[in-house]
């Protein structure tokens, strides 16, 4: 079924959006569900909420790209279900190893101004994304949207561990000269 025959469905309140969604996405949010979760049944929660909340959103809101609204949904209840449980055994460690790759990116400030520019930040970052070749882009994505590990993303490009690892690196200070540049980040 085409993502507009879905929205559709969404927007009538049939119940078949729900069972349509999961067909034509639910292994594309569940990887991204479990990229970060690690954990089966959390995971399965989280795609039960995404399409909670899926429902909640549309209608109102009619997204553009189905995929990507899905995407989104799914990595920040995923996100904010592996801070609940926030313990060395969930996740091996991956979230908190992602954030502090990319700690010296992005400030940790909880301050009301900090939340007025995360907007801009997102878009600083996804123009930083857009401007990248498309292994880049897909690299820096894969990493730091879906939470894939670097195993995979070797296997997946031909490269050796170690390779992922200097372009990640050599990414994240690109990434933080252009937010020095928009001055988002001091000097």
């Amino acid at each position: 079924m085409r993502d507009e025959e879905i929205i559709d469905l969404y927007f009538r309140r049939d119940e078949k959006a729900i069972k349509e969604t999961d067909q034509k996405y639910g292994r594309y949010c569940q990887t991204i569900a479990t990229n970060i979760l690690m954990d089966e049944l959390d995971t399965e929660e989280c795609i039960n909420d995404t399409y909670m909340k899926a429902w909640n959103k549309i209608p109102p809101t009619k997204p553009a790209i189905l995929k990507a609204f899905l995407a989104k949904i799914t990595r920040d209840i995923a996100l904010n279900m592996f801070k609940a449980t926030r313990t060395a055994k969930r996740g091996g460690g991956t979230i908190n190893e992602l954030l502090d790759e990319l700690e010296d990116c992005i400030p940790d400030n909880n301050s009301v101004e900090q939340s007025i520019l995360s907007k801009e930040l997102a878009g600083i970052i996804r123009c930083f994304v857009r401007d990248l070749d498309e292994k880049d882009a897909y690299l820096f994505t894969s990493r730091y949207f879906y939470a894939e590990d670097i195993a995979s993303l070797a296997g997946r490009f031909g490269m050796t561990r170690h390779n992922v690892t200097v372009t990640l690196s050599r990414l994240r200070k690109k990434l933080q000269v252009r937010l020095v540049k928009e001055g988002y980040l001091a000097s």
